[in-house]
């Protein structure tokens, strides 16, 4: 797998922008996992067309990170100050316009049903990011909502570059798709779940920050619907609020008791199982390992 063959073309995208502020604030972005890239790669080989939809993948999965910092108010991305509170709002937006835009300009040339899948992703991840904010307005036990906003904002894409990624290597395109939808749904429940029992240097960012933002995650929709009314009432009137210690260990503790974090765990493992079901059957191994690693992330 050609990772650094991906880095290399997105340093190649950027630089045909020839603009120097362009180019000196994207290598201020923090590297993440890559997780979309290594999918392309590990379905469609180490080809240029897939390097290049790896590349534009993460470019247009950084411009989504851009603007959702400055959704959130986040003061830290990947535990380093995210670059809206170093340059400001309108920088960030401006830069992640312009890494959406490059994207789509370069997309034109690889392929039309890459361009397809991934254009209609980007807009179902618009979507999602509008349906997160109005989510939270006020506090959200509905579980099916919350759902259908994390298959926008997060699975979408990953199911984009999977499919994308399958129709360049001439696999069968719905099976692939289908592992994308169940690993990017499950990664999305693991992340929120981290946000719950990991501390602050684990995230890179405060603790329950996601509840303190007001976006009601999936542990604390499951412990809404355990708690008694008087509790339900204490856990609403926490929500979008600067959480005190107190406050943090009296959620933790009522998740334990309820048995919260497992069965958010289990849920996010049964996607999971699913996506290496469809995997091993096609002899993909090396995606079903890509699946479990994800799953098995610090708890």
């Amino acid at each position: 797998m050609h990772l650094d063959a991906v880095e290399r073309q997105i340093e190649h995208y950027i630089q045909t922008l020839d603009d120097k502020e362009v180019a000196a604030l994207y290598t201020k972005l923090p590297r993440g996992k890559r997780l979309r890239a290594k999918l392309v790669l590990r379905i469609a080989g180490n080809g240029l067309r897939a390097i290049q939809t790896a590349a534009i993948v993460e470019l247009i999965h950084a411009a989504s990170l851009l603007h959702d910092d400055v959704i959130d108010d986040a003061d830290k991305r990947r535990g380093v100050p995210s670059l809206h509170t170093v340059y400001g709002n309108k920088t960030a937006i401006m830069l992640g316009d312009i890494l959406y835009s490059k994207g789509f300009m370069e997309l034109v040339g690889v392929d039309r049903k890459v361009a397809e899948y991934i254009a209609t992703a980007v807009t179902q991840l618009s979507i999602g990011e509008l349906h997160d904010v109005t989510l939270s307005k006020r506090f959200n036990p509905d579980r099916n909502a919350y759902e259908m906003m994390i298959y926008q904002k997060t699975a979408s894409l990953i199911e984009a570059a999977a499919a994308s990624a399958a129709h360049l290597a001439g696999k069968p395109v719905e099976a692939y798709r289908a592992y994308g939808l169940s690993l990017g749904m499950a990664f999305q429940m693991i992340d929120d779940l981290l946000d719950v029992v990991s501390d602050a240097e684990m995230l890179g960012k405060p603790a329950m920050h996601d509840f303190e933002e007001g976006k009601t995650t999936l542990p604390y929709i499951y412990l809404y619907e355990a708690l008694g009314s008087e509790e339900r009432v204490r856990l609403e009137a926490l929500h979008a609020k600067r959480l005190s210690v107190s406050e943090q260990e009296w959620i933790r503790t009522q998740m334990q008791r309820h048995g919260i974090i497992r069965k958010c765990y289990m849920q996010a493992r049964e996607l999971v199982d699913e996506a290496v079901d469809i995997m091993n059957e096609l002899g993909e191994y090396a995606l079903s390992d890509i699946a479990l690693a994800m799953i098995d992330r610090e708890f």
